[in-house]
């Protein structure tokens, strides 16, 4: 089927610069993305992303958020204080 979607410039360069550095078409790019959208979601779904700390050809570190683990994510009250106490500094 086909469709007719306006998509912002500035979002579809962007589009089409993942899809060359992926050698991928546009169309394989929004098809995928569109089957992403439409699965169903699981309940248990981590919302855990990892962005690279050291950007490196060689190898890139690593950061893992949450940093600090909360029984109830967007709730936690922590000071200075508390954040030494979880997090080992050099």
């Amino acid at each position: 089927m086909r469709t007719t979607v306006d998509i912002p410039d500035a979002l579809y360069r962007e589009l089409k610069s993942k899809a060359a550095r992926e050698k991928r078409s546009v169309k394989e790019l929004i098809l995928r993305g569109v089957e992403v959208e439409l699965r169903p979601r699981s309940k248990k779904r981590s919302r855990r992303v990892t962005f690279p700390l050291v950007p490196s050809k060689k190898r890139s570190r690593r950061v893992t958020f949450p940093l600090v683990p909360s029984k109830n994510p967007g709730t936690l009250v922590i000071d200075n204080a508390k954040i030494y106490e979880l997090i080992t500094f050099p």
